[in-house]
């Protein structure tokens, strides 16, 4: 999914190589940081009751981002051993519940606009993001336990 992100990112002239993109390097206030980044802020100002220090918005950010990634895919993983007959094809449908998830959790924790108030061309740049998360994940999982 983020190869997908950052080749759209270097066609529209983004300088910065793929690690500092990824890592989000040069990120250093929250009002700059990404939702993971948003709904980590939350989190901790909930769990703290006050607001964490500018200089924890890109490792809150990166956290946030790969834990959510891990967690959907063990998550699938989970479904994926437990069902009799899973199919590697699976993964497709993987993408588009975790983008519907976002668009309904994330408006609720004032991160995300509701769904309908983006177009329709940000909506398919994020959901075919979220379709080869799916099938690379799919896949991903296929190729292992095609091993046992």
């Amino acid at each position: 999914m983020d190869a997908v992100w950052f080749a759209r990112y270097k066609r529209q002239g983004g300088e910065q190589g793929l690690w500092a993109w990824e890592t989000s390097e040069g990120l250093d206030s929250w009002e700059d940081a990404s939702a993971p980044g948003q709904v980590g802020r939350r989190l901790v100002r909930s769990v703290c009751r006050r607001d964490p220090a500018e200089r924890w918005a890109r490792l809150t950010t990166n956290m946030m981002h790969w834990a959510y990634g891990l967690a959907w895919g063990a998550q699938y993983g989970i479904v994926l051993r437990s069902a009799k007959r899973p199919a590697p094809t699976w993964g497709l449908v993987l993408g588009p519940v975790v983008w519907t998830s976002d668009y309904l959790v994330l408006p609720l924790a004032k991160v995300y606009k509701p769904m309908w108030d983006y177009d329709a061309k940000t909506l398919w740049k994020d959901l075919s993001a979220h379709l080869v998360y799916g099938a690379v994940t799919g896949g991903a999982f296929a190729a292992m336990l095609g091993r046992r």
